[in-house]
């Protein structure tokens, strides 16, 4: 297994891992509250914390299934912060 994280610097990051978490709790098995959630994808996981400055991630997946997951969280990221544009990055 690969591993890769994220942060996002945000004052919103308990609202955007809330919305993350609710949006693919319709489709994948999701925990969350408002500091701390897990997606659990058919290919990889998802780990979300929030604090006040920043949303961080721990992504977990096969190394040819990574990219694809980072690329989905990215993605849904940007499309829930109506707020401000945050800037997603991984290391």
């Amino acid at each position: 297994m690969k591993h890769a994280h994220g942060l996002a610097a945000t004052g919103h990051a308990s609202l955007y891992l809330k919305k993350l978490c609710r949006h693919f709790s319709h489709k994948v098995e999701t925990e969350f509250d408002d500091h701390k959630g897990t997606i659990r994808f058919p290919f990889g996981t998802c780990e979300l914390s929030a604090d006040d400055q920043a949303l961080h991630l721990h992504c977990q997946a096969s190394s040819d299934e990574l990219e694809r997951l980072r690329e989905i969280i990215d993605s849904h990221l940007a499309r829930f912060a109506t707020r401000e544009p945050v800037d997603l990055r991984w290391h």
